[in-house]
């Protein structure tokens, strides 16, 4: 395959990587494998407007991209909206897609892995026409990033110390709001403390990840207005995997889910893929079914596939 690597050199682990030994790593592993393969390094700002323009080349197989979840979201996007294949390499601090996708989160073990896989096609999930591969969501979660951009920092251990101090400022106080959602059939107003739709059900697991992107559901989950005991409560039951025990979470897994915002405060925000954005009256979210053409460890499609079609044990 003709294919081309995108690597943010702002993101996560690249920071403190030798990114000119990388690059040529990175061209060995994939020329080594047959493949017709180029790497690039660029600064954060550079990364998504490159990756459009090869996107849109006729003689383009495939991205590899390299960077934090918001890097792969927009690369993502790009091969989703042009028909090409995505290769992902973690590079960031939580590699949420990666995680679901189950490629190595080690940078240099990923590329081997990249180089030799193979081509699945996965879910891909949009809110009003903007796709997004892990969630989007309103509420507690979008308060806390709110939180979380508030404070300076430079690097992962930061990141992660702001996002401590973010949400105990979101347990203390947590937002509370009405919605109007239609999804399987079902028709209802709510007030809640938060919401999340994500591209495929949540696995049981504390970071919350899908550990199947290929099921053709959503995972729709609300939480009923919650006093701080019930968001401590709530957080608690999210670090063991555990959340959908939980009494004031609802579950749902339908194909699409329409939501609509009553009484939509002046600079309400909801968060795509990590991303803080303005929170629209009426969101339309759908799954498209195996649209996202993918990079995957050699073999593992199959096995994935052949999983979901094994009968349960009697």
């Amino acid at each position: 395959m003709k294919l081309v690597g995108f690597f943010n050199r702002d993101g996560g682990t690249f920071k403190t990587t030798d990114m000119l030994a990388y690059e040529k790593r990175a061209e060995a592993a994939f020329r080594e494998a047959g493949h017709d393969f180029d790497a690039i390094v660029f600064s954060g700002k550079e990364i998504i407007p490159a990756m459009e323009r090869a996107a849109k080349r006729d003689d383009i197989d495939g991205i590899v991209a390299g960077g934090g979840d918001g890097t792969i979201s927009a690369a993502a996007s790009i091969a989703w909206k042009n028909g090409i294949a995505l290769g992902v390499v973690p590079a960031g601090t939580m590699n949420l897609f990666a995680r679901s996708l189950r490629v190595p989160l080690d940078i240099w073990q990923a590329l081997d892995v990249l180089a030799t896989g193979e081509i699945d096609n996965v879910d891909i999930a949009s809110a009003n026409g903007r796709p997004f591969i892990h969630q989007f969501s309103a509420g507690l979660h979008a308060r806390m990033v709110r939180y979380r951009n508030a404070y300076s920092y430079r690097s992962r251990l930061g990141k992660i110390r702001a996002s401590t101090k973010a949400a105990l400022g979101v347990v203390f106080n947590p937002p509370e709001f009405e919605v109007d959602f239609e999804a399987a059939g079902m028709r209802e107003r709510r007030r809640v403390s938060a919401i999340s739709v994500s591209n495929n059900p949540f696995g049981e697991n504390a970071l919350l990840y899908a550990d199947n992107l290929t099921s053709g559901e959503l995972g729709f989950y609300t939480a009923n207005p919650l006093k701080p005991l019930g968001v401590a409560r709530l957080a608690i039951d999210m670090l063991r995997g555990k959340f959908r025990e939980n009494a004031d979470v609802m579950v749902m897994h339908p194909a699409e889910v329409h939501l609509h915002f009553p009484k939509l405060r002046f600079k309400a925000n909801c968060v795509m893929d990590g991303e803080l954005l303005p929170l629209e009256r009426d969101v339309s979210i759908r799954l498209h079914p195996g649209e996202l053409k993918v990079l995957v460890k050699q073999g593992l499609a199959a096995q994935v596939h052949a999983s979901e079609r094994r009968e349960p044990a009697a």
